[in-house]
This record gives structure tokens, C-alpha cells and sequence, in this order.
């Protein structure tokens, strides 16, 4: 569904990409692991057409979003869904809205088509009757919830989950996890996540991509990676500082 070619990016002289390789298989579940600062947002941001590289080729189902059109990168965007960290919920509008909000925008639905539409999506995360209130009105793992339900809405062939977890305790990241790849069944979406939720997402990836210093150093099941004999990747999931009590970068 997704294959990156030797994509590479700098910013003022410093390279944040350098030549990252990787391919994302069509109704799997890819988690992107690494530093604080080793260019998963960049990344994403690559994935989603919102930056162009310096050099390299990002393949959505064949299109090269780095060779088409602005126009054409819009259509590749209508097969997205995106859960943003933090959610990115519309305080003025209720929850209800918030997941209405990509339906109006990209379909020439109905409003009672829209209003059935929304009743089920909520319901698919358990958020039945909550529509009517405003995201200050409920928990931050409910925003988290619809946030999920808007991404779905449009019925998205691949979902890009930024962070998805990010601020929530250990029952609320299990509980997001879970629905995450429950809907991931029922639906089959393509899933690409940026997560630094170790050793939960092992749980639910089919592969996991360790990211360091701009290049993905490992990758494979969840099993290989936890395996690893790369100091790199065993430093990371173990969260094991060096002897100055800071991680260890790569040569």
C-alpha cells in the first residue's frame, strides 16, 4: 500500500531524513517507534503530503506523491483517515459535529444521512450519546475516542494514528490499543502509528519500524524487534540510559 524509497529531508543544513527506506503492507498494522527527535513527525508528514523531500519517492497504491500535482495529492488524501496527537477536536463544536465535520467537507450527503451516519460512527467506539456535548464535556480517552470515529467516518482504505495515546494512564492506553484494533478487524483499514507506548504496541502491530537518526535501522514483527540484537533498537525499548544517564546516539 505504502512504499518509501530512500527518502531524504533537511531543514537549514540539517539532515532530519537521510535516505529512509521502508514499505508498508496493504491491511497491516505499522507502528514507527523512536527518540523524541529522530524524525517521526517529518516522516508522517512526508506520508501525508505535507512536505516535499530533498530527494526520494513516497508511493501511496502506485502514486508518487512526490512527482504529482497538488491536485492529485488531494486525491490520495481522500483515501486518509487522521487521528492527530491530542485529537485536534473543534472545541465549538460538539462531538457530534467534530465527526460530521470530514463528511461535509469532502461529500454531498444529506443532512439525515450525515446524522446516521455519526450516530453509528460514535456508537463503533462506544460513544453512544455523546454527541450532543462538547470535547471539555467529556474524558480525555473519550476525545481520544472520537477523534478515532472522525478519522473513520469517510471509510478511509488507510489511517494514520499521530501519537494516539499520548497523555493517557495505562488503562486508558490499553483500552485505545484495543479498540484500535478491533476496528482494524472489522474494517481492515491500512494503519501507519507513530507511538512511544513500549511494550504495548507489540501487542497489536503486525510490524513495528525502529526510526533512529533519520534512517529505519530495524524492522519487523513485533517479536523480531523485542528480539533484536541491534544495541540501538534493545536501548530503546528497554528505555536504558547511558552511563551520563542520557541515551546513547548512533555513530
Amino acid at each position: 500500500m505504502i512504499k518509501v524509497e530512500g527518502l531524504t529531508k533537511s531543514f537549514d543544513g540539517q539532515m532530519v531524513l537521510r535516505g529512509l527506506e521502508l514499505e508498508v503492507r496493504d491491511g497491516s498494522i505499522t507502528i514507527i517507534i523512536g527518540r523524541s527527535g529522530g524524525g517521526k513527525s517529518v516522516f508522517l508528514k512526508h506520508l501525508l503530503g505535507l512536505l516535499r523531500p530533498d530527494a526520494g519517492r513516497v508511493l501511496v497504491g502506485g502514486v508518487d506523491l512526490t512527482g504529482v500535482s497538488r491536485r492529485e495529492i488531494d486525491r490520495v488524501r481522500d483515501r486518509y483517515g487522521v487521528v492527530f496527537q491530542g485529537g485536534a477536536l473543534f472545541d465549538s463544536l460538539t462531538c457530534a459535529q467534530n465527526v460530521a465535520f470530514p463528511l461535509r467537507e469532502k461529500t454531498r450527503l444529506g443532512r439525515a444521512e450525515i446524522t446516521k451516519r455519526v450516530e453509528v460512527g460514535l456508537a463503533q467506539v462506544g460513544l453512544e450519546g455523546v454527541g450532543p456535548k462538547y470535547p471539555e464535556e467529556i474524558s480525555g480517552g473519550m476525545r481520544k475516542r472520537v477523534a478515532i470515529a472522525r478519522a473513520l467516518i469517510t471509510e478511509p482504505e488507510i489511517v494514520f494514528f499521530d501519537e494516539p495515546t499520548t497523555g493517557l494512564d495505562p488503562i486508558l492506553v490499553n483500552s485505545i490499543h484495543g479498540l484500535i484494533q478491533d476496528l482494524h478487524r472489522r474494517f481492515g483499514f491500512t494503519a501507519v502509528m507513530v507511538s512511544h507506548e513500549i511494550p504495548e504496541i507489540f501487542g497489536i502491530a503486525d510490524t513495528v519500524a525502529m526510526l533512529h537518526d533519520g534512517r529505519i535501522v530495524e524492522v519487523g514483527p513485533p517479536e523480531a524487534i523485542q528480539g533484536s540484537r541491534n544495541p540501538i533498537v534493545q536501548q530503546f525499548i528497554r528505555g536504558q540510559p547511558d552511563e551520563g544517564g542520557a541515551f546513547k546516539e548512533s555513530g
